[in-house]
């Protein structure tokens, strides 16, 4: 028997023998597909993510130089892919790209049935205090008056007389030497022989969304006997900016209910089944908001205010701390401080004071988040109402502070 050369042996022991530099080339091309696998799975996960064209870096860190947390960026992201924001990063600065934020992570709430949750709450309060921000930072609010020679026609304005009383005016015209205002009307009548004429006065003024006004200045004419009473004020260019509005406020026009409270201390947020008193909403803010109602009433009474805006209802109280009483339709406006509504509650009243809704299309981001159709505009967001103004039913005598059960008053 001859004997095998050891390189023959292994050949019929084994079949043909691999060159180790073939097994070598072998294995590098595994790893090489594995790795072109994972790029193109990385490529399409960025992609379903927001590309590579999306601002990672500069989208996550004003994300949290605004305060949010990292899960709640992604969700803010995942807003902006599907709204295709040509500058994701905008949702920090822009209020319409937040407005549609704040609309997607609603509808996306709703649509999986945890509106209620504290994530979803925390969530949505910090994109409101956000949004809050984002508002108050326009010059508008922060730029104000420094003259009187600014002032609007038709300007309300208030003058405290001591010892006599506060009365109320408004600017007929702004001119260049002075102010003409309205001649003043107070709840108190001037006593006989009183003239404004060369009088220092204190002028007090609200200019709408913005803030409170104070400026002294002195009556250059008192024209009572002219044929539209008036005075003439010289003007300022020293006005202090006393207080600034601390809430964005909704102007509306639909009906409302009331229900007088005993104190403020039995504030609370249930939805009313009895009738209460009617009236019609004109107002709305986080903070306060302003009633129509029929007949007299006064300041410091504690009331409780019911809305009906689409399927949700708003529900508030409130100390009444201003009354305006209209005499010639025998109408009061009550202009209420609102204790401090629940997170929920406050949620659903800044959802319609920053009309979130209003600025979603057909074809929204929040659809394509949520999967769900955006809802339609209430009438708290169009500012239409197909209410009439009649039907006004709240009697408070400034001696009585309560209300006068009669019938047909209540809703």
């Amino acid at each position: 028997m001859g004997v095998f050369p050891h390189g023959a042996a292994g050949a019929v022991s084994g079949g043909a023998a691999v060159p180790p530099s073939r097994r070598g080339g072998t294995g590098r091309m595994t790893i090489i597909l594995a790795i072109i696998g994972c790029a193109f799975l990385f490529l399409m996960l960025l992609a379903a993510k927001g590309g590579l064209g999306f601002p990672w870096v500069e989208f996550y860190v004003r994300g949290k130089e605004s305060g949010f947390k990292f899960s709640e960026i992604n969700v803010l992201r995942k807003v902006a892919v599907a709204g295709r924001m040509k500058e994701p990063a905008a949702l920090y600065w822009s209020q319409r790209q937040l407005d549609r934020a704040i609309a997607g992570a609603i509808t996306r709430g709703r649509r999986q049935g945890n509106m209620d949750s504290p994530k979803t709450i925390i969530f949505l309060q910090k994109l409101f205090d956000f949004r809050k921000l984002v508002e108050f930072n326009q010059p508008k609010y922060r730029t104000g008056l420094r003259s009187s020679r600014n002032m609007a026609k038709g300007q309300k304005v208030r003058i405290p007389l001591p010892g006599i009383g506060v009365f109320e005016t408004e600017v007929i015209a702004n001119m260049r030497r002075q102010i003409s205002l309205a001649y003043p009307k107070g709840a108190k009548r001037l006593p006989a022989g009183h003239s404004w004429q060369n009088l220092k006065i204190d002028v007090f003024f609200w200019r709408a969304e913005d803030a409170e006004y104070f400026f002294k200045t002195q009556v250059i004419a008192d024209e009572y006997d002219k044929k539209i009473p008036m005075l003439q004020i010289a003007h300022s260019d020293n006005l202090i900016r006393a207080q600034k509005r601390g809430s964005v406020r909704l102007s509306i026009s639909l009906p409302v209910s009331l229900y007088p409270l005993r104190g403020i201390e039995a504030a609370n947020e249930f939805i009313e089944t009895r009738e209460g008193y009617r009236g019609r909403m004109i107002d709305l803010s986080e903070d306060g908001f302003a009633v129509r109602v029929g007949g007299r009433s006064k300041a410091g009474l504690p009331i409780k205010i019911q809305l009906a805006l689409g399927e949700e209802f708003i529900v508030m109280c409130g100390t009444v701390k201003t009354v305006t009483y209209q005499q010639k339709i025998n109408q009061s406006v009550l202009h209420a401080q609102a204790s401090k509504p629940s997170a929920k509650m406050k949620i659903a009243i800044l959802t319609q004071v920053y009309g979130i809704f209003s600025y979603i299309p057909e074809t929204s981001a929040a659809e394509e988040v949520a999967g769900v159709e955006a809802e339609p505009q209430t009438e708290a967001e169009t500012g239409e109402s197909s209410a009439g103004e009649g039907g006004l039913s709240w009697d408070i005598a400034a001696d009585e502070g309560k209300p006068e059960d009669k019938p047909g008053d209540k809703a």
